[in-house]
């Protein structure tokens, strides 16, 4: 690469790609060549322990451009840490962040760059439309308007983390050590003044999407724990509320008695309702309480984002993360 021409990084994360990673690849690759042709460019591909045969393509495409550098995980780290990781090891004047299923649009590239020379230090893309599972697009768009009303912290609206970061934004995010990142949080908490630009996001290219529900809650609820309170202030006013009401009812039943014992048979109903009713909300509150306590000890433990296997390309080792030797 040139020294007295910029460098665009592209990061992308992959688990089980293999149908995609060569398309991703010689789709950035050429967009930028034909959009950005002053710039140069650098693709981080960081891959979450695949199955198939991904780690095999990306060695290839490795082998034959070494403008593409590899990071391989001993382990999957999840959808956050690893391509968070991958984040801060990057080396150009910017840094864009996409998906290799091609639901992030690769002409999205030139768009981000324009901005950015305009000034602008995060540029970032924000769905208006997708042609993902409809029912899926909605839940996730009453997911950000809920937690966008509870959180004191400023949320972005169907942000994926897709989008452009300049350098010193990924200098700051070197400097945060958190062991449980959130991008998306991280960008409307800490970022500088940015553009959006809104698009539709396409169908996944090719494979399986690895989004199940037990991510997409994953991903709700480190948002959640880690931009509200509302679950600790929830419990608190409901314990609270539900307190008066029980006092309330034992009250009346207490006076009905006395004042009709003679008549009045309420049964065992009143008081099964009730201790189901209460271990209902003692349960939830417990389970809210339980993540925010999950999440202090992942941050107390301050483990790695990631332990890397292998990396191609780099020229030296980067001191941002831990490896197996």
């Amino acid at each position: 690469m040139s020294s007295d021409r910029k460098t665009i990084s592209v990061m992308i994360p992959c688990y089980n790609e293999e149908e995609n990673v060569r398309p991703i690849y010689e789709a950035v690759r050429d967009e930028i060549k034909k959009s950005c042709p002053a710039y140069d460019y650098e693709i981080l591909f960081i891959d979450n322990k695949s199955q198939d045969r991904t780690r095999e393509i990306i060695r290839e495409i490795c082998a034959a451009d070494r403008n593409v550098k590899a990071i391989f995980n001993a382990k999957n780290f999840g959808q956050f840490n690893s391509p968070y990781h991958a984040m801060l090891q990057t080396s150009g004047e910017c840094t864009v962040t996409m998906c290799a299923d091609f639901q992030d649009p690769v002409e999205m590239i030139p768009k981000f760059v324009a901005a950015w020379e305009q000034g602008y230090k995060i540029v970032i893309g924000r769905k208006t439309r997708s042609r993902e599972n409809p029912l899926v697009y909605w839940l996730r768009g009453c997911y950000y308007k809920i937690i966008k009303k509870l959180s004191s912290t400023e949320q972005i609206e169907q942000f994926t983390g897709f989008g452009l970061y300049d350098c010193s934004f990924i200098q700051t995010l070197r400097e945060l050590k958190d062991p449980t990142p959130f991008i998306r949080g991280i960008v409307a908490e800490l970022g500088p003044e940015r553009k959006e630009i809104e698009y539709e996001q396409p169908q996944r290219r090719a494979g399986k999407t690895h989004n199940n529900w037990y991510s997409l809650y994953d991903a709700a609820m480190l948002s959640f724990t880690s931009y509200t309170k509302a679950g600790l202030r929830l419990a608190t006013f409901s314990g609270f509320f539900v307190a008066i009401i029980s006092f309330l009812i034992g009250l009346f039943y207490l006076v009905a008695k006395l004042l009709f014992w003679h008549r009045f048979t309420a049964g065992y109903a009143p008081m099964m309702i009730a201790v189901f009713f209460m271990g209902g909300i003692q349960l939830t509150f417990l389970g809210f309480l339980g993540e925010y306590v999950m999440a202090i000890n992942t941050r107390v433990m301050n483990r790695p984002l990631v332990v890397e296997e292998e990396r191609i390309n780099f020229d030296t080792d980067s001191d941002h993360g831990a490896k197996l030797s």
